[in-house]
């Protein structure tokens, strides 16, 4: 069965009866937003079943957008958290790729800045690789760039998408060897992205993330996963009472390969590791549970049918 991500939009009234719908085709509600009257549902469902659940909502109101990023946690790299590498830009990032269904996170680094002391320490870089993609919000100047990157990207091993003001055809030249995705015309700015060329910039930048993560996805299909993330959050979610009482709007995130659960590691990762799937199969089987780099979260890595010899 081939899960499509989309974004459901439509008044309070009624909406039980889409959630609903969706977990009967066997799909999975990522996360549920309550805005006023409103509702949003961030959902991976059957891909031949999109258009019912069109069909079924449009007289309640209801709009279904194909949300690329569903499923998926960003991290947004800005070289420091100070004035000068901190604008607008990276926040208005960070937030368009949270409208394409995106969970993003922002991680300004320690060292960032100055070409001769520009350094990422290894927490930043463990924090980074726990994340499906890594968004590098760079600056102005290409010579800048060139002499940077090398050490912020240093041990960096999930796939990287680099933006600044250059021109996409500057920054292939000079980032050696080369990165996954580049956008180009993107550099700092003290204003919020509201004119038509910035918000098509940032259209860009949600296809060429979204281009990378597609890639992703294929190559994860060659070896797949031993039990998909959303059916594990569900699993997770049935069993865990604790994710319940967590005050965050994503107690249990998604990821294309894994889940961040946030929740105590020490207190909650042996009740995680031991909870059964199906059939006699636990958690610990088929994922590794890890200490997050966020805080004290709990972070699982699904393993590949290669190394279980499980699927469920």
């Amino acid at each position: 069965m081939i899960f499509v991500p989309i974004t459901y939009k439509g008044g309070v009234y009624r909406h039980d009866e889409i959630v609903d719908l969706i977990e009967d085709l066997g799909g999975y509600i990522v996360q549920k937003h309550m805005i006023a009257q409103d509702v949003v549902l961030q959902c991976l469902v059957p891909k031949d079943d999109v258009e019912l659940i069109r069909t079924i909502g449009r007289p309640l109101g209801g709009e279904v957008i194909v949300a690329p990023l569903v499923g998926t946690e960003i991290a947004v790299v800005s070289p420091s958290l100070e004035i000068h590498h901190l604008p607008h830009s990276s926040c208005d990032v960070a937030e368009y790729l949270r409208r394409a269904g995106a969970k993003t996170n922002m991680v300004g680094l320690a060292r960032g800045f100055g070409k001769r002391i520009a350094n990422l320490n290894v927490e930043e870089r463990d924090t980074i690789n726990e994340h499906d993609l890594v968004v590098y919000v760079l600056g102005n100047f290409e010579v800048c760039i060139e002499e940077k990157f090398p050490a912020l990207r240093r041990g960096v091993h999930v796939p990287i998408v680099v933006t600044g003001a250059p021109s996409t055809e500057a920054l292939r030249r000079v980032i050696d060897p080369p990165v996954e995705g580049y956008v180009g015309n993107m550099g700092r700015c003290m204003h919020r992205t509201k004119k038509p060329e910035e918000l098509a910039t940032l259209d860009a930048l949600v296809d060429e993330v979204s281009r990378v993560l597609d890639e992703k996805r294929v190559e994860i299909a060659k070896d797949p996963l031993s039990v998909s993330p959303a059916r594990l959050m569900k699993v997770i979610e049935e069993k865990v009472e604790a994710v319940h009482m967590v005050n965050h709007p994503t107690p249990v995130t998604v990821q294309i390969a894994g889940l961040r659960v946030k929740i105590p590691y020490e207190s909650y990762a042996p009740e995680i590791r031991a909870l059964e799937i199906e059939n006699g199969v636990t958690v610990g089987d088929v994922a590794e549970v890890l200490p997050s780099k966020m805080r004290n979260y709990i972070w699982l890595r699904i393993k590949p049918f290669s190394e279980t010899n499980i699927m469920v």
